[in-house]
């Protein structure tokens, strides 16, 4: 915070605090102490940094609130007097739904919030207030709320609303926008503190996105593109204020670290807000052996055997998992050692608890030659479970909390349009047939994976028309399906994003029920599009 208020010019300081897993963290929180549920870290941020962006005249508007907007508002009005600031504080709510969750047809979840949009914040901008701090909302309406307000935007302004929402999207993640987790990341020259991203907003909604001068990293159109990618379904990003069409928007290098993005249309939002519902699904364990040397397959099945055969009780879910990462005749017992995981989950915490780790542990002098464990017998942790829900918009309170007190409804949208299908796009002519030879598909295809609660999304992109002629034809679902057999039994979709020279993969249920689940190995799906990158494939020689 203190760098960007410090780095340059800025009209509005954001900060996108929630993360799916975060509200059910926030969530529990609140349930031991009802003055909690709020992101304690930015109220740490703000004591060192409200002075100097009230020197600087720039507000502040975040999501920070999680769980309870109203108490962290309370907490920032107590840091102005401590501070003796002239600061004005407000805060938007009704996101909250647990308590209405069963009515709502939403079950029982431990928290249920839906996600709002941009409407609140700009009313409290609007007001005067010079920090907004909000629950739920989506993670582009901290960007959207300013330029509304700043612009004067009607409600049924959907195009530059749609374009607010791209640079939203490109700049909510920090510096993922400015190379990192960026598929070519040995082309930026210092990613050693990457600098973190800014939007430069227009009245059209088109933008340009940037960075402070000096900070490291870089501002690019493959660096933007893989944010653009990242957490997406089809082309039609559906939001509470407007679905925002993917597959129209335009980048473009607008000089060094500035890249534009216009041509963004939007379309009248669904009648439905998304709901985010946390619950505790129950408790886990693992533990991990190293099998060292000869024998691999049969040291990891003795000790399955052994372990298995000593718990009293069975949990409701055990899964194996070996990963093969020795080498034959290795230089390094390291690089002759592999690992096999035991992870467990049971409603019972005392299932899954000592009385699982400790059987693995009295394994160690009675099992297979080398036995050896990565950690200590350890309890059991509680692991949550995501899903969405969907409730009507006018079922769902929007309030504005002005800094004065003032509460103002937000009334939902005026117009709304239910999702369907987007329009298939011409696939380019594909390449005439030449030589080929095996490379890995990261040769010259770049990646970025991410999570939607139980679903995985994996964007790939390429820089040049030849490359995205061959690449529109080449990977395909079933090729998916190929080059990574986990997803061989899921469903999956593609959208083609021509004028990004993009395809996007969106498989369902490869991360069971949420990464708060943390039922695979990676449970963010964060590394998915590397391994993708990774796998070899017949690719022209003429593209190498």
């Amino acid at each position: 915070m203190r760098e960007m208020l410090t780095g340059g010019e800025l009209d509005v300081l954001t900060g996108d605090y929630l993360a799916e897993l975060t509200m059910l963290i926030l969530g529990r929180d609140r349930l031991k102490d009802p003055d909690l549920g709020y992101a304690k870290t930015f109220l740490r941020q703000l004591e060192e940094c409200l002075g100097l962006a009230a020197e600087r005249g720039v507000r502040i508007v975040a999501n920070a609130g999680g769980a309870n907007p109203a108490a962290l508002a309370a907490r920032i009005r107590e840091l102005t007097e401590r501070l003796d600031l002239d600061v004005s504080v407000a805060h938007v709510e009704g996101d909250d739904l647990t308590s209405r969750a069963t009515e709502l047809g939403l079950g029982t979840p431990l928290v249920a919030n839906a996600y709002l949009g941009c409407w609140g914040i700009a009313e409290c901008l609007n007001a005067g207030a010079d920090v907004v701090v909000t629950g739920r909302v989506t993670d582009a309406s901290v960007i959207v709320g300013p330029a509304a307000a700043h612009f004067g935007w009607d409600r049924t302004d959907h195009d530059a609303l749609a374009g607010a929402v791209a640079a939203g999207h490109v700049i909510e993640c920090g510096t993922q926008a400015t190379g990192g987790n960026y598929a070519f990341f040995t082309e930026i020259a210092d990613l050693t503190r990457p600098g973190f991203p800014i939007a430069e907003l227009r009245r059209d909604g088109s933008s340009v996105i940037t960075k402070h001068p000096g900070t490291g990293g870089a501002v690019t159109v493959d660096t933007v593109t893989a944010q653009l990618m990242y957490e997406v379904q089809d082309a039609r990003y559906a939001g509470p204020d407007v679905t925002t069409r993917l597959d129209t928007i335009e980048v473009g290098q607008d000089g060094t670290d500035r890249v534009r993005i216009s041509g963004t249309r939007g379309e009248a939002p669904p009648p439905e807000l998304k709901v985010s519902l946390n619950g505790l699904g129950g408790f886990r364990n693992e533990m991990a052996f190293v099998l060292t040397g000869l024998d691999v397959e049969a040291k990891a099945e003795l000790a399955q055997r052994q372990l298995e055969a000593g718990l009293d009780r069975r949990p409701a879910e055990l899964t194996w998992t070996l990963s093969r990462l020795d080498r034959p005749d290795a230089d390094t017992e390291e690089r002759a050692s592999a690992i096999l995981r035991c992870v467990v989950r049971d409603p019972d915490q005392d299932v899954v608890g000592r009385a699982f780790s400790g059987v693995a542990v009295e394994m160690a002098l009675a099992s297979y030659p080398g036995c050896s464990l990565t950690g200590v017998p350890g309890k059991a942790s509680p692991y949550g479970v995501f899903t969405a829900g969907y409730v009507d918009q006018a079922q769902v309170p929007h309030v504005a909390v002005l800094p004065g007190g003032e509460r103002v409804d937000v009334p939902p949208a005026s117009q709304t349009r239910s999702l369907e299908a987007p329009p298939e796009p011409a696939l380019p002519q594909p390449l005439p047939e030449g030589p080929s030879r095996r490379a890995p598909l990261g040769a010259f295809v770049a990646a970025r994976s991410g999570d939607k609660g139980g679903n995985a999304n994996v964007g790939v992109w390429v820089r040049t028309e030849q490359q995205w002629r061959w690449l529109a034809h080449a990977l395909t679902v079933d090729r998916l399906r190929t080059l990574l057999p986990e997803t061989a039994e899921l469903p999956i979709t593609r959208t083609v994003l021509p004028n990004l020279r993009a395809l996007n993969f969106v498989v369902e249920g490869i991360l069971g029920e949420g990464a708060a689940s943390q039922a695979r190995f990676d449970p963010q799906a964060k590394g998915l599009g590397e391994w993708l990158r990774s796998r070899h494939i017949d690719v022209p020689e003429a593209l190498l």
